[in-house]
């Protein structure tokens, strides 16, 4: 699971809050109940004042029981349309995050317009989010959990959930890149340097902005230098040091250049971050 410091989820449209204000005094059952069969005879809005409290005392299972029977009960009603929601919320919440998604569609499904859809977009996207595996695990639900999130993104640009999406996207794509450190780690540690070689230059050209670029930069330099390839490792390292020149990997990738012969270090005293040295100098002729 990707750490994040942010909240799980930005706060529910303002149509929770006044459901609550509305119909928290009106509770039919006390909250430890489970919903009994003759809650069926129930006004709309009692059923709906009875997920609220249910949701409200963290009784999730008990809210998504009770939004469903509103559901059943009075499908066209206008709190059948917000129970549908409040449901995939409530699953969303029991870590349920197949059932909430499975609600969710429906709900985007039957009601593309309405008032709150950028909200079930944006929940719908967190459960894909919240099922993302370790770097350990098959990276599937990741890319999914991207996919939903650029939806957001896409389609409410302006949103304040369409800030958070891009945050987590920026969180899985480091995500992905790091499953593609990994395999590659692995190869070249196996001498397999061709598949080494795919790994690393697909986090150089699909995940350059994330903290694994330098890295992956300079594990091509040091299989370049371990395949006789002098002038690819050169080539690699200049953008290495070009783009990333205070870092430990544009050390370690001068270290090696200058350890097999490839550059001369000129300037023992200084280290690579502090001189330009061979890169800035040939960075416009290597190209």
């Amino acid at each position: 699971m990707i750490d994040v410091s942010l909240p799980r989820l930005v706060a529910l449209p303002v149509l929770f809050l006044s459901a609550t204000l509305a119909l928290g005094g009106c509770s039919i059952f006390s909250s430890g109940e489970d919903v009994p069969a003759s809650a069926a005879s129930l006004p709309a809005e009692a059923l709906y004042g009875r997920g609220v409290d249910s949701m409200n005392a963290s009784k999730y299972e008990q809210a998504v029981k009770t939004f469903d029977l509103l559901e059943q009960t009075y499908p066209y009603s206008g709190f059948a349309v917000n129970a549908q929601m409040m449901q995939g919320y409530a699953e969303y919440l029991r870590n349920h995050y197949t059932d909430s998604i499975s609600v969710l569609d429906r709900f985007i499904q039957l009601h593309p317009a309405h008032r709150d859809i950028a909200y079930v977009y944006y929940l719908r996207s967190l459960c894909y989010y919240e099922q993302i595996a370790d770097i350990q695990r098959d990276q599937k639900g990741t890319a999914e959990a991207m996919s939903a999130l650029q939806e957001v993104v896409t389609r409410f640009p302006e949103s304040s959930y369409a800030r958070d999406a891009r945050l987590k996207i920026d969180l899985a794509r480091d995500h992905l890149a790091g499953k593609e450190m990994e395999v590659g780690r692995y190869y070249e540690k196996q001498r397999l340097y061709t598949a080494a070689i795919g790994r690393f230059q697909r986090v150089v050209d699909d995940y350059q902005t994330t903290n694994h670029a330098p890295e992956a930069l300079h594990r091509l330099t040091e299989i370049y230098l371990l395949l006789g390839l002098p002038d690819q490792a050169r080539k690699t390292a200049a953008v290495l040091g070009h783009n990333y020149p205070g870092s430990e990997w544009y050390e370690s990738s001068y270290n090696d250049l200058v350890a097999t012969g490839q550059v001369q270090d000129t300037a023992n005293a200084a280290g690579p971050a502090e001189r330009p040295g061979f890169f800035s100098r040939n960075l416009p002729s290597i190209f």
